[in-house]
């Protein structure tokens, strides 16, 4: 099959090695300097260093182009949050897509495929989520993921491209609760790796593995009330794209959001943490516009909100993990 994936971050680099193993597949880089030295080096030095693309697999700095090839076959962004709709909106009229990016729009608060709706009607796509660090991926290691679609079409499309030996794809019908699961897992991440910065400490009083497993907890309910909101069916949370994905994303050492959280608990602010982690953190442009939007539908989300507090500086993590801990109590379900 014919395969363009659109996005040379980590992720795209990543599931483009994997692809490239068993199918034609050009990776577009936005940046034709960039992808001229990808190219050159045959490596992602800045996204994916440990990494060596094959021989097979095309650069591309023309998107035109990188649409071209996959007119027949299939098309793959994996562009940040933020650039999906500016992505979408330069593919060719009626040209199916998926996308591997997680979170809400910032500003609109909208998911990828309420933005697709809104921009190409009636133009079938797609999201492949679920528990997966790039670098594995790219590694060949065993890996489970879900591709989701209104189009059974399309989905059994996207498993079918991306089924391999160290790929195992699902396929779903619940767009809506894989996307939040996808978008939610992130800002839940910050959490834990704020909980986990604290117990490092090792200071009396501080939250220590116990915290942890409420946290992923009470975390996988908060996801599943929003989503369930917006649409979802609440089996999609306990999958791939939900309590998996959460788990791998709260508690790998490979999760650039908990990475985010440990430098937050650490005492440093949000602008010096990003730059010290050097790479996209979606959940930090996630949790406002997730907070908002529950905020309409009356759903409550008290972590969420505790990160939201985190991340504006209004309160320390060590302050906002005691005031869950200070909630009061009431029925688990």
């Amino acid at each position: 099959m014919q395969i363009s994936v659109l996005g040379a971050g980590a992720w795209g680099t990543g599931i483009a090695v994997a692809l490239a193993r068993r199918h034609e597949v050009v990776l577009w880089v936005r940046d034709a300097a960039q992808a001229e030295r990808i190219a050159q080096a045959r490596c992602n030095e800045r996204y994916l260093p440990e990494v060596s693309l094959p021989e097979t697999l095309c650069i591309e700095a023309d998107l035109a182009a990188a649409c071209r090839h996959a007119a027949a076959g299939l098309l793959l962004v994996a562009t940040p949050m933020a650039g999906l709709r500016s992505t979408l909106q330069a593919l060719p009229p009626g040209q199916p897509a998926a996308w591997l990016c997680k979170g809400f729009e910032a500003g609109s608060g909208l998911l990828g495929h309420e933005i697709a709706r809104s921009l190409r009607p009636g133009v079938p796509s797609a999201v492949l989520s679920g528990p997966s660090f790039a670098l594995e991926v790219a590694r060949g290691q065993p890996t489970a993921l879900v591709a989701a679609s209104e189009s059974a079409e399309l989905a059994a499309m996207v498993a079918q491209a991306a089924h391999g030996d160290a790929l195992r794809v699902y396929t779903s019908s619940d767009v809506v609760g894989v996307e939040v699961g996808g978008a939610l897992k992130n800002v839940l991440a910050i959490a834990t790796g704020m909980l986990d910065g604290l117990a490092a400490s090792g200071e009396p009083g501080t939250p220590g593995l116990n915290a942890r497993a409420a946290l992923i907890t009470r975390g996988l309910a908060e996801m599943t009330r929003l989503g369930v909101a917006l649409g979802a069916r609440p089996e999609t949370f306990m999958g791939l794209s939900g309590l998996g994905d959460l788990v791998l994303t709260a508690t790998g050492d490979l999760s650039r959001n908990r990475r985010l959280g440990l430098l937050l608990a650490g005492g440093l602010g949000l602008s010096d943490a990003l730059a010290q982690l050097g790479h996209v953190a979606e959940g930090a442009y996630t949790a406002h516009t997730a907070a908002e939007r529950a905020a309409r539908l009356q759903v409550e989300m008290p972590i969420t909100e505790a990160v939201v507090a985190v991340l504006q500086g209004q309160v320390k993590p060590r302050d906002a993990m005691l005031m869950l801990m200070a909630r009061q109590s009431r029925a688990e379900g």
